[in-house]
């Protein structure tokens, strides 16, 4: 087995196995960032990321919403091949099964220190993310909005330190401090494990609701608790970018910038831009499951480009672990290793003949080339108005038909050509059928032949123990 120590090699350049940082945001939607073309305010540290990375245009989550899409990213599986393809909730009663293999159990055998500081939303008490390859762990077992004050009893919402709860979140106020104290951990985390190969994973709780922004920022961006709550993102983005620059770290450390999925529209002036795409979060239209996606890593990838192919979330783990020298699970994943694009080698292209839009178990659409086919369901759509500080309004279900679009002229998803192309129709209804075969699909009530079973959540028969900071 290769120690921390070991050489590996990218292109002509040997270098120790790199460092990574994946830094997952929620519920930010593409049109957020000014490298994505907002208007309304400017990501600045995002937007350097970007400019000094590959930014991907067509960047894709495996699911429309927060469980699904982070088991996707850990596992490099579609959600429905490891039985996650729905939000789970407080008192759900399965999780991530501690028999998949996860991007942090990889780099360990390699290793790697591996570190969390932030949102899991994978399973609760003995499904927690210890038990996933990770080292140490501090932030939400669960969506902020998982508290009281959304009129739900599900109990108090806690901080986590490793498997201990340490703080009761009882307010806005301590909401407000969240985003800067993941960044602190974070940057503890960076400097503790400065001289060895380390994986670090800040999945903010935020922009998801309730919206929180720092005292620094709040009314700073004199647009809106939005943009205060972005503008908290992107000077975390900056720290963390800082602190490698200051160890000299930089040039052997990619960072991944993302969304777990699209942004959540009926709260209106407390939800993200779809940019100039349909509908959002929940939905399997592109601005539910297109997200931003950029890669830095100076020295190790390329620099300054915009790239159009297709890849997703699913694939940084199979690229990762190549990096690294690493070994693949031994159960089936769906990801690629996308390094050849990254560092823009002749001929690299996108890796899938095709892609499946699930939401949650429902196979509702699939991609190939330019072509995105729908196939008959039920989808949520935003009407105006929508809601108001806080408070969601607006959406209502439609029902979609047998329809196809060209991403490429239409990408909007505006103009149904099904009729115009029978034949293409067809081949990518057989490109569902395989899908359905083999991760199924409620819509016809298909049995998937290659789905694994979820974790169990052990309930403790007492709540655990609170401890003070």
């Amino acid at each position: 087995m290769m120690t921390s120590l070991a050489l590996v090699l990218f292109g002509n350049l040997t270098k120790a196995p790199p460092n990574f940082v994946v830094i997952l945001c929620d519920d930010l939607g593409i049109g957020d960032l000014s490298c994505y073309g907002n208007k309304r305010f400017q990501t600045k540290n995002i937007d350097k990321l970007a400019s000094e990375g590959v930014r991907f245009t067509d960047f894709y989550v495996a699911s429309p919403a927060c469980t699904p899409s982070r088991a996707a990213l850990l596992t490099g599986c579609y959600p429905t091949r490891v039985s996650l393809p729905q939000v789970l909730s407080p008192d759900s009663k399965i999780g991530l099964n501690p028999n998949e293999t996860t991007l942090p159990e990889i780099l360990k055998q390699k290793g790697y220190s591996t570190g969390i500081f932030g949102k899991w939303h994978l399973g609760v008490h003995n499904l927690m993310p210890l038990v996933h390859g990770f080292d140490e762990y501090f932030g939400l077992p669960y969506s902020n909005d998982m508290w009281p004050p959304n009129g739900k009893f599900w109990g108090n919402l806690f901080l986590y330190d490793n498997n201990t709860k340490v703080k009761e979140i009882k307010t806005f106020d301590d909401q407000c401090k969240l985003t800067e104290t993941l960044t602190q951990k974070a940057v503890n985390f960076i400097e503790k494990n400065k001289k060895k190969q380390f994986f670090l994973y800040l999945p903010h709780p935020m922009p998801h609701v309730p919206l929180a922004a720092s005292d620094k920022n709040r009314g700073k961006s004199k647009l809106g608790l939005y943009a205060d709550t972005i503008k908290d993102i992107d000077d975390s983005v900056g720290t963390i970018v800082n602190k490698l620059k200051k160890l000299n770290l930089d040039k052997n450390t990619m960072v991944v910038f993302l969304s777990d999925n699209g942004p959540w529209r009926p709260y209106g002036n407390h939800a993200g831009s779809p940019g100039e795409f349909r509908e959002g979060k929940g939905t399997t239209f592109e601005a539910g499951m297109r997200v931003p996606g950029i890669f830095w890593g100076p020295g190790l990838i390329s620099s300054g480009k915009v790239n159009h192919e297709l890849v997703t979330a699913m694939d940084i783990l199979p690229t990762m672990t190549a990096m690294a020298s690493g070994t693949l699970p031994t159960n089936k994943i769906d990801g690629h290793d996308i390094l050849p694009i990254l560092q823009s080698q002749p001929g690299a292209t996108t890796p899938y003949k095709w892609f499946y839009y699930f939401w949650p178990d429902e196979l509702q659409a699939v991609r190939s080339g330019k072509w995105k086919l729908h196939v008959p369901h039920n989808h949520r759509h935003q009407i105006e108005p929508a809601g108001k500080d806080g408070e969601p309004a607006g959406e209502v279900t439609e029902k979609i038909g047998l329809s196809l679009y060209d991403l490429e002229a239409d990408p909007g998803e505006t103009k149904n050509v099904a009729e115009d192309h029978p034949d293409i129709v067809s081949r990518m209804l057989r490109m569902i059928q395989i899908g359905r075969n083999e991760l199924g699909d409620k819509i016809t009530k298909t049995k998937g032949s290659e789905v694994r079973a979820p974790g169990e959540v052990i309930f403790p028969p007492q709540p655990a123990n609170i401890k003070k900071l």
